[in-house]
Parts: structure tokens; C-alpha cells; sequence
């Protein structure tokens, strides 16, 4: 049968796939609409098996805020190029508004919801495409900032409501200076035991005393938990104060009660 102009038209319209593969599906549906949807969902499986090798370092990052939740994730590809392609973000947008229409907890949850659409995804640009990050917070309070590159990006919950210019330079530190938590009682057990087997070992090969080791280790911790704890950083707008004596400068009953960072070049 012929397939014409219009016929592509409309099967691009309803998933998205380039003019060749819609003309290919519909010819190997023989005009059947649904038939060719689930050809090119198929074909998007097979370029995502194809493509399981590569490293999708590109993509957008996209964040919203709907009253005390924020949701935060990152649609990923292999290219700069598909990256900055409008249709790219409005997929990342969408995924996001199912995130938010379902009230998504985590990353398995939203997958098993957008599974489908990641994988069709590879079939229109012909990459790699995934999700890899994805987090939801609640607090009383949230500011989210995403970088302009679209690659990296911060949502912050405070126990309050804060002024947006102090909230907003607190989410902009976080996504700039990428602090590994908000204080240490929230850092990982294996980070910090990480970082004081390291400090033995620099102390060892310094060729400090067997005896100091563990001593001269708890002080390059507190060195590592002040750099790389939100509320103990250094303010970059003004390093004489930290985060959270710059967040207690505007509301002293405020807090951090709520962190999450995402960058694609981490």
C-alpha cells in the first residue's frame, strides 16, 4: 500500500520517531497505526541494546518545586548535539510532570512508569538514552537550581520559609561546590571511614609516628567534613562566613533539613 506525506506526518506526531522510521514502520505495518507504534518502540529496544556499551555523558537536568516537594531528575545521552535539542528537553520535562503527577518516590518507581518512553527515546535519536538520577524532597520550605549548561543542578529543603535570595545563593553553592552532605551526622559511614584511612595513610607515608596516625586522621576528617558538608563550607559569595551561619544571619530558627545534587560531569 502507499504510505504518503500525511501518514508519516501523523505517526511522527503521535510518537516522535524520525520521517524514515515512521515511513518503515508504517510500510512494515501496512498502515496500521498501532502496529507501527509498537515496531518503533521495538526498533528503540534494539538501538538501546546496541548502545548498552556506550556512556551517555550528555543530557538535561530538570527540576520543580510544588509546594513543600521538590522533584529533581536527569534524562541522559550520548551526544551535546541531541542534548540541546528541544524535543530532548521536552521529553526530560514530561518525565518530569509524571514524577510529579504520581508524587514519584524514587528512581525504580519512576522507571517502572517511564521505562517505555527512556527506551523509545534511543529509537528517535539513535544514542544511548537513559535516566540516571532522579529524587524527590519534602520540606516546609525548597529551592531548586539548575546550572544554565543544564547538566548539573540542587534542591535544598529548609525547615522554614527563608528569604528566596538567601535560599537561592544556598542552592547555587551547593550545585557549584557539590558538598557531599549537609552535615556530618548525614555523611555516609563508608565516606568517612574512607577519608580517615586515608589521612592514616598520607600520615603514614609522611612518615609521621605509628602512634599519631588515628590522631593526625581525625584531623584531616574535620578538615574533609568542613570542605564537604553543606552547612560547614565556606559561603563562596563571602568565605569570612560559612552556609549556615549565612543561613542563621537571616532567620536564626532556620535550617537545612533537606539536600539533593545531581551533575553529569560527577
Amino acid at each position: 500500500m502507499e504510505i504518503t506525506a500525511a501518514d508519516v506526518a501523523k505517526l511522527r506526531k503521535m510518537t516522535g520517531a524520525g520521517m524514515m522510521d515512521c515511513k518503515a514502520a508504517l510500510k512494515e505495518a501496512q498502515g496500521d497505526y498501532d502496529k507501527a507504534k509498537d515496531i518503533i518502540r521495538e526498533k528503540g529496544k534494539l538501538v538501546a541494546d546496541k548502545r548498552a556499551d556506550r556512556t551517555a555523558t550528555e543530557g538535561v537536568v530538570v527540576a520543580k518545586i510544588i509546594g513543600s516537594k521538590g522533584y529533581m531528575l536527569c534524562l541522559a545521552c550520548e551526544t551535546d548535539f541531541v542534548a540541546k535539542n528541544d524535543e530532548f528537553s521536552a521529553s526530560a520535562a514530561a518525565i518530569l510532570e509524571v514524577a510529579v503527577s504520581k508524587d514519584v518516590a524514587d528512581l525504580d518507581a519512576l522507571m517502572a512508569l517511564v521505562g517505555d518512553v527512556v527506551t523509545e527515546k534511543s529509537g528517535q535519536t539513535g544514542e544511548k538514552v537513559e535516566l540516571p538520577f532522579y529524587a524527590r524532597i519534602e520540606a516546609p520550605f525548597i529551592d531548586a537550581y539548575v546550572h544554565t549548561n543544564k547538566k548539573l543542578g540542587s534542591m535544598v529543603g529548609f525547615s522554614k520559609a527563608i528569604p528566596a535570595e538567601v535560599a537561592h545563593d544556598v542552592c547555587m553553592q551547593a550545585t557549584a561546590m557539590a558538598p557531599v552532605s549537609i552535615d556530618a551526622s548525614d555523611m555516609p559511614a563508608a565516606v568517612l571511614e574512607k577519608e580517615r584511612e586515608i589521612g592514616r595513610e598520607q600520615a603514614r607515608q609522611e612518615g609521621k609516628p605509628e602512634a599519631m596516625l588515628d590522631k593526625i586522621a581525625e584531623g584531616k576528617l574535620a578538615k574533609f567534613i568542613k570542605e564537604n558538608t553543606l552547612v560547614n563550607q565556606a559561603l563562596v559569595k563571602n568565605p569570612k562566613v560559612t552556609v549556615g551561619q549565612f543561613i542563621a544571619e537571616a532567620d536564626k530558627d532556620a535550617r537545612i533539613v533537606a539536600y539533593k545534587r545531581f551533575s553529569l560531569n560527577d
